[in-house]
């Protein structure tokens, strides 16, 4: 059994649909500390840094530890999770039109030391979106979506936002699921 540095519907729901046996436990961390000592890196380093953190938080000796993160890049800013249905509506604005890459990475840690990295990016062509789609659609989304970077549910109505995705769906979901399960069978942890 390993250990989810975690409590994302969407990274439980994965692991469980892959049928991994897991422990969730959030990780408790200041990720804007991290970030912030990350100015100017590049965002798939930034989301590296944030899983190896998330992995690392939870104290366990013997358990692998998974964390992950996942962080927006649209129109050369970095988007975090929104603080409120206003700064979600903001957002959306602003992805109106643009492409947004989302980087998702994950990591392992086993007895404090990080022994497994990867980090992936989809990209997202957001169409062009009315006031009026965007208060119709966050009067159906608020607030699930503002636990969500990019305020966007791909499982739920997220899909209205985009023209186009390039990337595979686990790294839109928030965690590049397949290299998680191929270093989880290198560790043991799954069958081979």
């Amino acid at each position: 059994m390993i250990v989810l540095a975690s409590k994302s519907a969407s990274r439980r729901a994965m692991l469980e649909a892959a049928g991994v046996v897991f422990e969730a436990q959030a990780a408790d961390l200041d990720e804007r500390a991290i970030e912030a000592r990350m100015v100017g890196a590049a965002p798939d380093a930034v989301a590296i840094a944030l899983a190896e953190a998330k992995a690392l938080a939870i104290a366990e000796p013997s358990r692998p530890v998974l964390g992950s993160d996942s962080l927006v890049v649209a129109g050369g800013g970095r988007f975090d999770k929104p603080a409120s249905r206003d700064e979600a509506a903001e957002h959306l604005r602003f992805f109106s039109g643009k492409t947004m890459h989302l980087h998702s990475a994950a990591a392992l840690a086993r007895g404090g030391e990080v022994v497994w990295r990867h980090a992936a990016a989809a990209h997202l062509k957001v169409r062009d979106l009315s006031d009026a789609f965007i208060a119709h659609y966050l009067d159906a989304e608020w607030p699930e979506v503002g636990h969500c970077v990019g305020v966007f549910r791909i499982e739920a109505r997220g899909p209205q936002l985009f023209e186009s995705i390039e990337g595979d769906q686990f790294t839109v979901l928030g965690m590049p699921l397949l290299p998680v399960l191929g270093a989880l069978r290198d560790l043991g942890e799954l069958p081979r």
